[in-house]
């Protein structure tokens, strides 16, 4: 049970927030979706076209929590899944075998352009994204906690690249897109960052790792009706029947709505889940999951026109004692 109050939660929010955005110019929605998928403890798979901050966003996030180790991995065509987990070697003077861990032993690891990486690699990351823990030789050896993955990948590009298998998207709880900047003014703040050469690696922290901690306790304990969670299974569920998807949500899709919910509705200063948080969290965390016809396809609908569709039809919850 977290011992933080709501006022300290906001707090640290506020600071956090104001920290990352110093950095990342006019992009307040994106900020505060990548925070509500950290305190939530899932993962975080960010997808745009290259120079839009994709990694700078991981780096100010990792840098603004001081006590959290940060690792980052370049994912690269001659990776080996040892480079990501860790290997274990024979000591001979000592006769007994060694484990050195691998960058995956980490509070924060950024795992650049992570479709650059053979699918052998890739696979690498499956159980400890899932797991919270790496198996070698036998021996499961837990990360630290909490962990969190943010991985970049450029979408427009293919050639040497993997694109990531629906099992490895499904372990990320959002994708999500930093865009261009939004106005003029955002731009030249952007150039005026870059021609002063200024880092994200610059940034200072405004909160601890326990900090951390106690806020993903509290967003934990954020209350979520069974008729909210009902709303949950009745969007999700319909995705496995809409004419367009081949592959639809599966119940850890469900999960990861319901507790990114949670996260949302405390970032509002809220101890309970609304349809409205729902609603605003359905979208970053269930269209990677999607999996669209061929005939789809063809007619360019993408996961978010059938996420529309299904969000527009799915009957609302009325107003209740949510909390």
């Amino acid at each position: 049970m977290s011992t933080l109050d709501s006022e300290t939660f906001d707090r640290h929010f506020a600071n956090l927030s104001a920290n990352i955005s110093d950095f990342i110019r006019g992009k307040p929605e994106v900020v505060r979706l990548a925070l509500v998928c950290l305190f939530a403890q899932g993962h975080l798979l960010i997808e745009d076209v290259p120079g839009v901050a994709k990694t700078s966003l991981a780096k100010a996030l990792a840098k603004s929590v001081s006590g959290a180790t940060v690792k980052r991995i370049q994912f690269t065509p001659d990776l080996l899944p040892s480079d990501v987990v860790g290997v274990q070697t024979y000591d001979q003077s000592a006769h007994t075998f060694e484990f050195f861990e691998g960058p995956v032993f980490a509070n924060i690891v950024i795992g650049d352009e992570i479709n650059r990486a053979s699918p052998k690699t890739q696979s690498a990351l499956l159980e400890v994204m899932a797991e919270r823990q790496v198996t070698v030789d036998g021996r499961p050896r837990p990360v630290p906690a909490p962990f969190l993955c943010i991985a970049t990948q450029n979408p427009i590009e293919h050639h040497g690249t993997y694109a990531l298998p629906e099992a490895q998207l499904d372990r990320f709880m959002m994708r999500i897109k930093v865009g261009y900047p939004p106005g003029v003014d955002d731009e030249v703040d952007i150039i005026a960052d870059g021609v002063a050469r200024r880092a994200p690696e610059e940034l200072g922290s405004v909160m601890t790792l326990d900090d951390l901690r106690d806020m993903i306790e509290l967003v934990r304990s954020v209350h979520i009706e069974r008729e909210v969670q009902r709303y949950v299974a009745v969007i999700t569920r319909e995705t496995r029947k809409h004419a367009s998807v081949r592959l639809g949500i599966s119940p850890r899709g469900s999960i990861a709505v319901a507790a990114a919910a949670q996260a949302h509705a405390a970032v509002l200063g809220r101890s309970f889940v609304t349809p409205e948080d729902v609603r605003v969290v359905a979208k970053p965390v269930l269209n990677h999951r999607l999996l669209l016809t061929p005939e789809a396809r063809v007619r360019k609908q993408t996961a978010e026109d059938v996420l529309d569709e299904i969000l527009v039809s799915a009957p609302v919850p009325r107003p209740s004692k949510w909390g």
